[in-house]
């Protein structure tokens, strides 16, 4: 087989792999991802199993929540993106978590004692603290800045400082502290991680949207062919994806 029929197959096959959920099986021995030595959904399952009302912002399809052990009786998830959303529910629902559609925080104030997100797009500072009870707390797992930006500026090309310090975890604590709550416990790791293919590269880029806006196969196939091209002959594509664990609560 050839070179170019390789290329061919592997994209079309990871082009139409399905993407919703945030179950990254698929890439099993295709990619890699060391993980934060923290161990964020062990410790999100040990504040779950003491807490009494609680919220997953963002809960993609459930897979993390789902994962713990113990759930408050009173559990409540948001995801906005219709497959997730439906995910979600057949996941969750069973263990009696509320699952609600929404891009936003649509609750009374001070009714949850524990909110969650593992990688949030957005943080919604202000909205989080007004529904903590006092004493209440945010615990989180975030994207942290130049995330897998090996990967971004190959098909973007270089980006500027403010891009690239976007999500620095000391913005979040500016944040946090402005919305009134008090941080506990913030720490970040660089994480290595490899792509074996370039199957692999379509189905993240396809995945995590947000990396490359607009992609698709057909507009970005020369960036593609060139990096197969790489990877062919230099072995798996190199890239680090930062994380930082961020814990504040509502005085």
């Amino acid at each position: 087989m050839t070179i170019g029929a390789v290329f061919e197959d592997l994209v079309a096959e990871a082009a139409a792999a399905p993407v919703d959920g945030w179950d990254f099986s698929w890439l099993d021995g295709r990619a890699t991802e060391a993980r934060p030595s923290w161990g964020y959904q062990r410790l999100l399952g040990s504040r779950l199993a003491s807490a009494q009302a609680a919220l997953d912002l963002e809960t993609g399809g459930g897979e993390v929540l789902d994962g713990c052990p113990a759930l408050p009786p009173v559990s409540v998830a948001t995801e906005s993106w219709p497959p997730n959303i439906a995910r979600a529910a057949a996941r969750l629902r069973p263990r009696g978590v509320l699952v609600v559609a929404t891009t936003e925080i649509p609750f009374a104030d001070e009714v949850f004692d524990l909110v969650s997100s593992r990688h949030p797009v957005t943080t919604r500072w202000t909205e989080i603290a007004r529904v903590l009870r006092p004493g209440g707390t945010y615990f989180s797992q975030q994207v942290g800045p130049a995330s897998v930006f090996e990967l971004v500026e190959f098909f973007r090309g270089p980006q500027p400082p403010a891009v690239r310090e976007s999500r620095h975890p000391d913005h979040a604590v500016t944040a946090a502290s402005a919305a009134g709550l008090e941080v506990a416990d913030l720490r970040s790791e660089s994480l290595r991680t490899e792509f074996s293919d370039i199957g692999a590269v379509v189905y993240f880029l396809r995945k995590v949207i947000w990396l490359v806006p607009g992609f698709t196969v057909e507009r970005y196939r020369g960036k593609l062919r060139e990096l197969h091209e790489l990877i062919e002959r230099d072995g798996p594509f190199v890239a680090h994806s930062t994380r930082f664990l961020i814990e504040a609560r509502k005085p």
